[in-house]
């Protein structure tokens, strides 16, 4: 099943989409977030489509798409799970999951524009899978009780600044990885059953110019390895949203130029949707 979240920029809807037909949710519930996530969306849904209980939504191609999960307590995020993109960064691949965290408000719409920070000249790329809790996890006993926290799977760039994140960090990356729209972030939320998790292609473009191209498998740790190794530090929240990490093909890595205004950027991984992003100055954004 896939969830959705269609409209302006905080008066989004909550929409299934079936069978190429967007239906709107507000009949099941306000939005989709931790509230509605926590309680069988799945099978809430399900029963209200058979009763024909929610109605197409009329003219959801024409409006724009939003994050498919409302604002999340938190954004926790997983550094190097690619051991190639850690080469490529001048580091060894990690032995235990690196951890840093982006604010809410980093979490967008897909095809929104982003705006590269004022005084930035290292602004860069990250297709990510990005995982959304379900069921409140702390303390999970092993991976395999991560499936039960998982409502779904969701497309992520994870756009970072590298001076910020690097040189003036103070030693924690999430300065360069916490500006305004950092985050762009579905366009569905893919619930578990439709997705094999640990084999997707994931993929990024720069100018329609390809970037990166790798798979799931290829990750140090798996989701289910993250969301246990998260459950023992801190509490997962219905709603919250975990980054897992960006393979090799970054600007970071020193094969590709940082991005410019006017660039266009478009990541998409397999079975969960794609985004395109339009990069524009600081100044352009006041």
């Amino acid at each position: 099943m896939k969830f959705a979240r269609l409209g302006a920029s905080g008066a989004e809807i909550p929409v299934v989409l079936e069978e190429g037909r967007f239906y709107d949710l507000r009949p099941v519930t306000s939005d989709v977030n931790g509230e509605f996530l926590s309680a069988d969306p799945t099978g809430r849904t399900r029963a209200a489509l058979d009763a024909g209980a929610l109605p197409e939504l009329p003219d959801a191609a024409d409006l724009r798409i939003g994050a498919p999960i409302a604002r999340p307590s938190a954004v926790i995020c997983i550094g190097q799970n690619y051991a190639a993109h850690a080469r490529e960064s001048g580091a060894e691949p990690p032995t235990v999951p690196i951890l840093f965290l982006k604010t809410p408000n980093t979490v967008v719409g897909p095809d929104d524009a982003v705006t590269i920070p004022r005084g930035s000249e290292k602004t860069d790329w990250e297709v990510e899978l990005g995982v959304v809790i379900g069921t409140r996890a702390a303390y999970l006993d092993s991976p395999a009780d991560a499936a039960a926290h998982i409502a779904g799977y969701v497309v992520a760039n994870d756009v970072s600044e590298r001076t910020f994140q690097m040189d003036v960090s103070g030693g924690q990356w999430s300065k360069g990885k916490i500006a305004f729209g950092f985050n762009p972030t579905g366009p569905w939320l893919v619930t578990p059953d439709e997705v094999d998790v640990q084999n997707l292609r994931l993929r990024s473009f720069v100018n329609d110019e390809p970037r990166q191209d790798s798979s799931t498998s290829d990750m140090i740790f798996t989701v289910a390895e993250i969301v246990h190794h998260l459950s023992q530090y801190v509490t997962l929240e219905p709603g919250d949203l975990v980054l897992t990490g960006t393979p090799q093909g970054v600007a970071f890595g020193g094969r590709f130029p940082y991005l410019r205004p006017g660039d266009v950027v478009r990541v998409d991984i397999e079975g969960l949707g794609a985004q395109r992003q339009e990069f524009r100055a600081w100044e352009d954004a006041r």
